[in-house]
């Protein structure tokens, strides 16, 4: 190969080699200080209140609460708010487990028209139900075993 040859694929590998290292660095810099976001330039408007609602008489045996069975948290309960229990260790959570194999917004129940059903919310360490993964909303009632992480919750009517 001729000098010449030599010299032009030299100048291309460290040209390539170049645009690499910036590549790198451009991805730790997002990294480290994050994208540059814009801000608003007004206040948000404020949401007006719902008007109050009427209280509905809940039927005799439906559920009103989960119950912590088992667990660090025995005896602790989460009630029904909208008809739903959010559980997981987030703040914004009706039944907030202490427990590390718990996520942030771990799992729901919700007690709709059609009865009480367990929803994961794609957490890490999975949602049981009478020892069995669930992927979609299940069904449960007040014998079902309801497992997140090391606790064990069932309905209480």
């Amino acid at each position: 190969m001729s000098e010449i040859a030599v010299t032009v694929v030299k100048v291309l590998f460290l040209a390539l080699l170049w645009l690499f290292i910036l590549s790198a660095v451009s991805v730790v810099r997002s990294d480290l200080f994050g994208r540059t976001v814009a801000a608003d330039d007004g206040p948000a408007e404020l949401e007006s209140p719902r008007p109050p609602t009427r209280k509905v008489r809940r039927q005799r045996g439906a559920p009103r609460a989960l119950t912590i069975t088992q667990g660090p948290q025995t005896g602790d309960s989460g009630a029904f708010v909208d008809h739903v229990i959010l559980i997981g260790r987030g703040a914004d959570c009706q039944l907030v487990l202490e427990d590390d194999y718990v996520s942030t917004r771990h799992a729901r129940v919700v007690d709709g028209p059609d009865g009480v059903y367990v929803e994961d919310l794609g957490s890490t360490n999975g949602t049981y139900v009478n020892n069995q993964r669930i992927t979609n909303p299940t069904a449960i009632g007040f014998a079902d075993v309801v497992r997140i992480g090391r606790t064990i919750l069932r309905l209480e009517p």
